[in-house]
């Protein structure tokens, strides 16, 4: 029983490591960095309507968000942070940028949807289409064409009858979208673009057409640029910090609480890693806040820990057994460390609610690391302890950070 108790400890520590070691560097490589930390740059827009334009609404800043996503990709902008705030903000955070000035000119036009002539003549732009206007249908044979409303329907058939035989083509910006023919005038405003599209490709151009139909410009009300180099530094100087003070801090355990103390030092380890492996599972973003965050987390853990070791501890003293001692102190520490998680929970869900960028980014990073330290440095803390006090092999309380004197009669 011995033997087994032993080796079943040790199996599931070396397994651990050792999934921990050959898994680590490409889970470090693959997390996913902000701009404080990879450098870059974040501007905060406000959208306000053209001359003439629609008034903003929440939908048409959403619209523009994702039109401003489009052209992020086009640029091949890795990964983008584009978020709305309030009813006419919307905030980028663009990682790995390197010419900050030419991404900023291209993100402040505003989006100019146009139909041109053979000629090249501007014949409709985004103005003269209802907001929302384009959708999809689909033919007898089940085939999407997309579907467009104009504002005025006796231009557009001036145009149509015009153009009769020939095409309009669409353009976003300076981008051929489509080459549509005009087959015969079309009145009544309203009209079908039809075509060899897969649904695809009809809601793509659909959704084009209404990005194109929003006449909002962009205003830069608030910028910030870190450096490549000054946010490795960063970033470097944060994970050095914080690794020196983690292993302070499980030396001081190791000293004070013995072989709990090399238990929480595994734990908290094990807990490192799994919050980093949900980190890359949410494709969430690391930030400046987000490594204080976790490391704040890592403290938050072996706090877990010492309370549960210190009421082990004082059970020990009371002349239970260890076996007794570890479930009655765990028994009676579960309900502190949970009232402490549960508060820290609802303070950073508030804090994700109210608050915006580096805020969310720190919020989120307290709830993940919460969540894992419940898993790690209650369950397979105790779990462990508990192989080793059955091994029969750590029987001694001075192994517990008790002396014998401090024991009491039953």
């Amino acid at each position: 029983m011995f033997g087994k108790r032993i080796i079943a400890f040790l199996a599931i520590v070396v397994i651990m490591f050792g999934v921990i070691a050959w898994t680590s560097p490409s889970l470090v490589k693959d997390v996913r960095l902000g701009l404080d930390l990879k450098g870059g740059f974040e501007v905060l827009y406000e959208a306000s309507p053209l001359e003439g334009g629609e008034a903003v609404t929440p939908e048409s800043l959403k619209e523009t968000a994702r039109s401003l996503e489009k052209r992020v990709d086009e640029l091949g902008i890795v990964e983008p942070e584009i978020t709305t705030e309030g009813t006419n903000r919307i905030r980028l955070r663009l990682a790995g940028v390197e010419d900050e000035n030419q991404v900023r000119e291209i993100l402040a036009k505003p989006i100019n949807l146009t139909f041109r002539g053979p000629d090249g003549k501007i014949e409709l732009d985004g103005s003269d289409f209802k907001p929302n206007g384009a959708g999809i249908g689909y033919d007898n044979l089940s085939k999407p064409f997309v579907t467009i409303e104009l504002k005025d329907g006796k231009k557009f058939e001036e145009i149509t009858t015009r153009l009769t035989g020939q095409y309009l083509a669409i353009y976003l910006d300076d981008k051929e979208l489509s080459r549509p023919s005009v087959n015969f005038p079309i009145s009544g405003g309203s009209a079908q673009i039809s075509g060899e599209y897969t649904v695809d490709e009809a809601n793509e151009l659909a959704d084009m057409i209404n990005l194109g139909a929003l006449p909002l410009k962009l205003t830069e009300k608030y910028t910030q640029s870190v450096g490549a180099k000054l946010g490795l530094a960063s970033l470097k100087d944060t994970v050095e910090a914080g690794i020196i003070g983690t292993v302070i801090i499980l030396v001081f355990l190791i000293i004070l609480f013995r072989i709990p103390g090399v238990v929480a030092g595994i734990t908290v380890v094990t807990y490192t890693w799994l919050l980093i492996v949900v980190f890359n599972l949410m494709n969430a973003t690391l930030t400046l806040p987000g490594i204080a965050a976790f490391v704040l987390g890592i403290g938050m853990a072996v706090d877990a820990n010492i309370i549960m070791y210190e009421r082990i501890k004082e059970e020990i003293r009371s002349g239970k057994s260890l076996l007794s001692s570890l479930k009655a102190g765990s028994k009676n520490s579960f309900r502190t460390i949970m009232d402490a998680n549960i508060t820290n929970i609802i303070a950073s869900a508030v804090l994700y609610y109210i608050g915006n960028g580096a805020i969310r980014g720190f919020a989120l990073t307290m709830i993940f690391s919460i969540l894992v330290s419940m898993l790690t440095n209650i369950f397979l803390s105790r779990f462990l302890i508990m192989l080793l006090i059955k091994s029969n092999l750590f029987t001694k309380p001075s192994y517990y950070g008790v002396k014998e004197a401090e024991i009491r009669e039953l």
